[in-house]
């Protein structure tokens, strides 16, 4: 009977969207003699090896390969709407199943089988974990990364109809045609559909803004992303397919519909690893990105590298007892745009865009999307709780004289109300003059020139990479990494004493004002010659000539507290790791009376 039964080729010549193939174009799926794939049987009907005919065990496709009674292990996240379910059998998804499980061996097929196969490959297992979800539970549930016909309709985006939904639901044949492994040419993948640009993935996931239960799209502003518009050369060694660059891989370039390395959102690699195929400086795509990941190898970093350093999508944007910095926390893969040019402070980069932050006005408020730079940092450096601090890792940290009981929120020193603080969270409003104060900051050179001064800064005018592309250099910005003590920019020394009121053990006489110097960082903004020439304060030229480090009497941030001793006023408070009380008299300092009342260097003022 098998010798009368018709051969079943399928030698066809098909043309789509400009692409155009001859030959098998069942391709992996022909597993007849002489077919294209890694197994193959000693049938040359390769229409048989899936169909029956006649007297089929199921009447749904007319398919005889033995169904899988596997029980699915599935994606699962605490972002989605929409949960999983086991596939019915018979479904489109158990059809494929059938050989992609590995559960049965491929030519079970009833009547006419089983046929005797050659060969080896890698099927998908039950554990889909780190696979695209399918055969949710119906009906399907609106989401804002969702395009909103899709629930409503029953519809895709497609406007061609073939990315669609299978009697409402998502199957594998939703983005799979599975008789025709050459669609799309250069994504080989059995698509219903030219995947170049992501169009696959569009056709169910929104790019544009939604919200929806209060929830923003995390995908907004896909289309002119730095991702979506990146025109850098990814290497084939990568094994990502036979597109070109990261624009046409698009979501391919970080992440996987099958077997991903991290199950969470499908990244190709777990956690941030995904970001660290790219920016590292390595050969997996030309033109190379500035090496991000060089940072995180200097003297002080964000903690990236930490046991409990992942972010998770669900995570509460106010990160309490979750001290982690990975690049998700401050950073949307899917609307990050090119930095070309540096807006004027607090403006969030465009680097950060679509990023949530934490208001300054409560330091709980969620902000979506962020406005200000500095709210994204109030994520950690607020009321958050947890918030920890290393000397070893980052450096010696002072004690100020006068602080508020969490020294590590930074919402008290920079709050309107501070009796003086860097205009970070608010415009520069001191009523006494600033003879210091340059027009213009200086680049890391300490010589050109940067962005006219304004009245506000970033937080990462001080906390940035030592070697960023803003101020002059070629390295990354933002806080990263740096050389210098708290991830800080340039060096800015801390003076220390072995007790309170001792001598102070790292000296600097005869100052180095230069951009080498322990000034550098107050040089940035301020003319150190300036400070020297007692242009504002008549003592400066002394302390400095002895040999203090301005962390001695300037706290750098604000004041975070209200005393009764020290006014607090031009960001004077005092180190009590380095002074200590004049005999039985509190630290004290008044500006009006242009006095203050302590013991440094083993002398009393």
């Amino acid at each position: 009977m098998m010798k009368r039964l018709p051969v079943f080729l399928l030698l066809v010549s098909v043309a789509a969207f400009g692409q155009q193939i001859t030959g098998d174009v069942l391709g992996a799926h022909n597993l007849s003699t002489g077919g294209n794939s890694r197994i193959t049987g000693h049938m040359q009907a390769a229409c048989l090896y899936c169909h029956v005919p006649h007297s089929g065990p199921n009447k749904v496709a007319l398919w005889g390969q033995k169904l899988s009674s596997s029980s699915y292990s599935t994606y699962v996240s605490d972002t989605s709407a929409n949960t999983t379910t086991q596939p019915a059998l018979g479904a489109d998804s158990s059809l494929c199943l059938s050989c992609h499980d590995g559960t049965v061996a491929v030519g079970q097929v009833t009547p006419y089988g089983p046929y005797v196969m050659q060969g080896k490959w890698n099927p998908l297992g039950n554990q889909l974990q780190s696979s695209h979800p399918f055969s949710l539970n119906l009906p399907l549930k609106d989401s804002a990364d969702l395009v909103a016909s899709l629930a409503a309709e029953g519809k895709t985006n497609d406007q061609t109809g073939a990315v669609k939904l299978i009697k409402g639901n998502v199957e594998c044949t939703t983005c799979h045609e599975p008789h025709n492994q050459y669609v799309d040419i250069q994504s080989q993948n059995f698509l219903v559909l030219i995947n170049k640009k992501g169009a696959v993935c569009t056709s169910c996931h929104e790019v544009n803004p939604r919200i929806v239960g209060g929830k923003q799209n995390p995908l907004a502003g896909w289309e002119p992303s730095a991702h979506a518009q990146a025109g850098n050369q990814v290497s084939p060694t990568l094994g990502l397919g036979g597109y070109n660059t990261v624009a046409e891989f698009a979501c391919q370039s970080c992440h996987s519909t099958h077997n991903a390395g991290g199950a969470v959102e499908l990244l190709r690699a777990s956690n941030e690893n995904d970001c660290i195929a790219c920016h590292s400086g390595g050969s997996n795509i030309a033109p190379v990105p500035p090496n991000v990941f060089l940072e995180f190898g200097k003297q002080t970093q964000h903690p990236f590298f930490t046991a409990t350093g992942t972010h998770e999508p669900g995570e509460n944007v106010l990160l309490n007892q979750s001290r982690h910095a990975t690049c998700a926390d401050c950073h949307n893969s899917h609307s990050a745009q090119p930095v070309a040019t540096f807006p004027l402070p607090p403006n969030i980069r465009l680097s950060q865009g679509a990023i949530a932050g934490i208001s300054a006005s409560d330091g709980t408020s969620v902000v979506q999307p962020a406005i200000n730079q500095y709210e994204t940092c109030l994520r950690c450096h607020g009321t958050s709780t947890g918030k920890t601090t290393n000397p070893a890792v980052y450096g010696y940290l002072p004690l100020w004289v006068v602080s508020a009981p969490d020294p590590l929120n930074l919402l008290p020193q920079f709050s309107t109300t501070a009796s003086s603080s860097h205009p970070v969270f608010h415009d520069r409003t001191s009523p006494y003059p600033q003879p210091s104060l340059r027009q213009n900051v200086l680049n890391l050179d300490g010589a050109t020139p940067g962005r006219a001064m304004g009245t506000r800064l970033f937080c990462t005018d001080c906390h940035n990479s030592d070697d960023n592309r803003e101020f002059g250099m070629q390295g990354a910005n933002g806080p990263h990494g740096s050389r210098w003590s708290h991830i800080l920019e340039r060096r800015y020394e801390f003076s220390q004493a072995a007790i309170p009121g001792g001598t102070i053990i790292n000296l600097f006489p005869s100052p180095d004002l230069g951009p080498a110097g322990p000034y550098a960082l107050c040089g940035k903004c301020h003319d150190l010659q300036q400070v020297l020439n007692n242009t504002s304060f008549t003592g400066h030229s002394r302390h400095i000539n002895d040999g203090f480090s301005c962390s001695t009497c300037h706290t750098a941030h604000g004041m975070g507290a209200i005393s009764g001793s020290v006014s607090g006023e031009r960001l004077v408070n005092f180190d009590a790791g380095v002074v200590a009380p004049n005999q039985n008299m509190p630290i004290s300092y008044s500006r009006s009376k242009n006095s203050c009342t302590l013991t440094c260097h083993n002398h009393a003022h």
